[in-house]
Order: C-alpha cells, then sequence, then structure tokens
C-alpha cells in the first residue's frame, strides 16, 4: 500500500470515527480544542503540500478530467453546506461572520474548522 493510501485511508477511518461520536450522541457544544488541533494539523500538512508540490497542482487536480471536477465541486458544496448550517450559531455567538468566511473561502477546511474552533470556544464560555 502506497503511502498516498495510507492518508486517504486514515482520513475516511477518521471521519467514519468522527460520524460514530455523533450517532453516540455528541454533546451539544463541540470540542474547541479538537476543532482548533485538526485546523492545525490540517494546514501543516497543507503547508507540507504546497511546499512540495506547489499550490498551482491543486487547480491542475480539479480541472484534469471529470472526477477532478466532481472532487471539486463536492468540497465546494460541502463547504457551503457547512457554512450555512454554522453560521447562524455563530452570529448568536457574536461572531463577525465576513472575516471568517473570507478565510474559509480562502482555505476551505481549515478556515472551516477554525471558525467551528471558534464557535465552540464561544459557545462554552457563553455555557459557563
Amino acid at each position: 500500500m502506497s503511502a498516498y493510501a495510507i492518508l486517504a485511508a486514515a482520513g475516511l477511518v477518521s471521519v467514519v470515527i468522527a460520524i460514530g461520536y455523533v450517532l453516540a450522541g455528541s454533546p451539544k457544544i463541540g470540542s474547541a480544542t479538537l476543532a482548533a488541533a485538526l485546523a492545525a494539523g490540517f494546514a501543516a500538512f497543507t503547508a507540507v503540500t504546497i511546499a512540495r508540490e506547489g499550490v498551482l497542482l491543486v487547480w491542475t487536480n480539479h480541472t484534469e478530467n471529470l472526477w477532478g471536477v466532481q472532487v471539486w465541486w463536492d468540497l465546494l458544496f460541502a463547504v457551503g453546506i457547512a457554512v450555512f448550517l454554522i453560521a447562524p450559531r455563530a452570529r448568536a455567538a457574536g461572531m463577525n461572520l465576513v472575516p471568517w468566511l473570507l478565510f474559509v473561502a480562502a482555505t476551505a477546511s481549515i478556515g472551516l474548522l477554525a471558525m467551528v474552533a471558534r464557535l465552540f470556544w464561544l459557545e462554552a464560555r457563553t455555557e459557563a
């Protein structure tokens, strides 16, 4: 099994664990620490990827064939749905959405995880 296949499988396993956590009745407020750690870890992985392969390959990967475009659209839909669902809670928690959504637009999941970490932190502070 190649290193790339192992990385892909690790991502799948992580998502399955997260879905299991949600199905098991996750807490009302998520973990700000976990979301921040995921944002930092994914940002670090992305930085390594950019350093090794360059930033333009992202566009190439998503425009070379139908699967690339399908994955691109899937990413856009997933981020759009997440923002749609998170925005009301973020507004209610007092977050200024414009800078956060610009960050999400520029970095996708990295910004989304950071935004969720901030939201969870604000909600936990309000609950306390």
